[in-house]
């Protein structure tokens, strides 16, 4: 495992610190509220003007400010709105246009979380104003309270959930009267009652609201203080149960923000939820880079198999496919890679389905024997051939083996170049065959040769990519981060070996040569099987040839065929339309090699003048 990690640790019973603001989210008491209210001429925002706005601004129970205005519609108020608010068109006469007002009540607004009784109705309004106004709405967070009500006020209570009926029953101080600002007071001894009510439930942060209206199961929403004490960083994440067993790992760039994320209706599926409620403690583990965050969760999920992750958990399951050493080769699907000389590998595979196609694909573009017993270099006499060379399928060593050079090794050096370098002949006749049942219109027998296809060059692509890397002793290499410092990595067989960041400003040699001292001691593999979980080696990889990478030091050599599988490696569900139009082809995509992708050169001075 890689050092520099410190664990951090939540216990099942709370201990009894004080925590920190950062380490709980906002109090509840410490958030700044602005509860509006509006009356307009009509329902709909599109169509309708806004005729008065009143809000009030709250915090910890203290009134700081209120804002209340007319606004001119610039149409006639509706008579039915008339008599129910009590404004007039005349009144409104003098009163200034919405474009004038707006910009005092965002200002009063200021950065307060807003709060209205059927929210979606005023934030809609405001809304359709700001932009009809050509300003920007602000974005506020939003809190309804007809929503709160809907969760702790039952109709026994009440008999509905409108302000008058809420107002009524928390004995607010001030009685609704379709006017903005005194609707708006009401509002806010509704929203305290509420908040009274919904404390006991683990509502009391800022955070909670957001999912606060939503049902949350009472033993998941009880167990939210797992979440307290934990580092707003990145890392992994581990939920332990009884006797210490992990039961699930996971990774985020914020660790506290996303285990607090489990305990609220954001959470959905079933089997979090069931491991929710049977978790102790979290675990967080602080890494220095997303790159060490994400090999260690697959360190963590192959380590402990978790029985919550999906994840794979059993690298050693993965299959290879292997082109035999016997004086006639065959394909065979294996579990690990032998260092026999004169053998070839591509995968792994994470199922033996999926090598299976790979195999399958090979063989039918290229008349390798598939048959499983070993046949000796001169054949038999009386020996006869089988019904898939009868079809043109297999070359028949068995029945024509002898003392000169056999034809059959030039089939297996097809298979190959195919394996290890240059997939194109196989794919032209693929191609070749999925565009001829494409025309038939047998289109599933088209998707099944398309499978197999794509089987073979994703593996073909893995080992291409990986067990180059995989042979390499040791690489070091940087990348600028976005404050102006340089990640740094130091790889060994494919394997993270050490990680760290050094600073904006920071000579990064000091740290790269301790990196090289510190780093972990990896035994050499056999490629082009790496000296990590495959999982593992791919994310390093992606690291290494992601744009901006840099080259620091080299002991070894890393460089892949040009003209590869990894030229197709991107392709995707757009496959079938590439290999279809290669079909009358002599050649495959181009790719490029690893060197000239990232060129071995490094200036750590660029970090300094950055």
């Amino acid at each position: 495992m890689l050092p520099r990690a410190t664990p951090t640790t939540t216990a099942a019973v709370p201990a009894h610190v004080q925590p920190t603001l950062d380490d709980t989210g906002t109090p509840l008491r410490d958030v700044t509220f602005v509860v509006v209210d509006l009356e307009t001429t009509g329902t709909s925002a599109a169509e309708c003007g806004i005729t008065e706005i009143g809000a009030v601004k709250v915090r910890g129970g203290e009134v700081l400010g209120e804002f209340q205005t007319l606004v001119d519609p610039g149409v006639t108020v509706p008579a039915f709105v008339a008599r129910l608010t009590g404004i007039s068109t005349a009144m409104l006469a003098t009163a200034p246009r919405v474009e004038a007002v707006l910009p005092s009540f965002l200002e009063f607004l200021g950065g307060a979380v807003l709060v209205a009784h059927n929210a979606p109705f005023d934030v809609g309004f405001l809304k359709a104003a700001t932009a009809r106004a050509g300003y920007e709405w602000p974005r506020p967070p939003v809190v309804d309270t007809v929503r709160l009500a809907r969760r702790v006020v039952t109709r026994d209570e009440a008999p509905n959930h409108k302000l008058s009926s809420l107002a009524a029953l928390f004995r607010a101080t001030v009685t609704p009267d379709h006017r903005a600002l005194s609707d708006a007071r009401a509002t806010v001894d509704v929203l305290h009652a509420l908040l009274d009510r919904l404390a006991p439930l683990g509502i009391t942060h800022l955070e909670d609201l957001a999912t606060a209206s939503d049902p949350v199961p009472p033993a998941v929403r009880r167990k939210r203080h797992l979440a307290d004490g934990l580092p707003d960083a990145p890392g992994v994440y581990l939920f332990v149960g009884p006797d210490e067993e992990v039961l699930y790992v996971g990774t985020s760039t914020s660790i506290r923000r996303r285990v607090r994320s489990y305990f609220t209706a954001a959470e959905r599926r079933r089997r979090i939820t069931e491991m929710v409620g049977v978790a102790c403690s979290v675990t967080a583990v602080v890494c220095a880079t997303p790159l060490e965050a994400q090999v260690r969760e697959l360190r963590l999920i192959a380590q402990h198999a978790p029985r919550y992750n999906r994840r794979s958990k059993n690298p050693e399951r993965m299959t290879w496919v292997r082109l035999t050493r016997e004086p006639f080769p065959r394909l065979s699907i294996v579990r690990d890679v032998r260092p026999d000389l004169g053998t070839s590998h591509i995968g792994p595979y994470g199922s033996r389905r999926a090598a299976q196609d790979a195999v399958d694909a090979l063989g039918e573009a290229v008349p390798l024997r598939q048959c499983t017993r070993r046949l000796p270099a001169t054949a038999p006499e009386g020996a006869r051939a089988c019904s898939l060379a009868e079809m043109g399928r297999c070359s028949a060593p068995c029945t024509t083996g002898g003392p000169e050079p056999h034809p059959y090794a030039q089939t297996a050096a097809s298979a190959r170049e195919a394996m290890e370098r240059d997939p194109s002949a196989v794919v032209r006749v693929l191609a070749r065959r999925i565009s001829q049942l494409s025309a038939e219109e047998r289109f599933e027998q088209a998707g099944d040769a398309t499978r197999r296809l794509t089987a073979l060059l994703r593996g073909a692509s893995r080992s291409q990519g990986v067990g180059p890397l995989a042979g390499c002793r040791e690489l070091v290499a940087a990348r600028p981060t976005a404050d102006g410092g340089w990640e740094i990595v130091v790889v060994k067989h494919a394997r993270l070996a050490a990680t760290a960041v050094a600073a904006r400003g920071a000579d990064p040699l000091p740290l790269v040569r301790a990196l090289r001292a510190t780093a972990d001691d990896v035994p050499a593999p056999h490629p082009p099987a790496p000296a990590c979980h495959p999982e593992e080696a791919d994310l390093v990889l992606g690291w290494l040839e992601a744009p901006g990478t840099r080259i620091v030091e080299i002991d070894g050599t890393w460089a892949s065929p040009v003209r590869s599988a990894r030229a197709y490696r991107d392709l995707g569900s757009s496959l079938p339309a590439v290999v279809g139009s290669a079909a009358g082809t002599a050649a495959a995509p181009d790719g490029v090699t690893v060197a000239e992708a990232h060129p071995a050169a490094w200036s750590p001075t660029e970090s300094i003048a950055g």
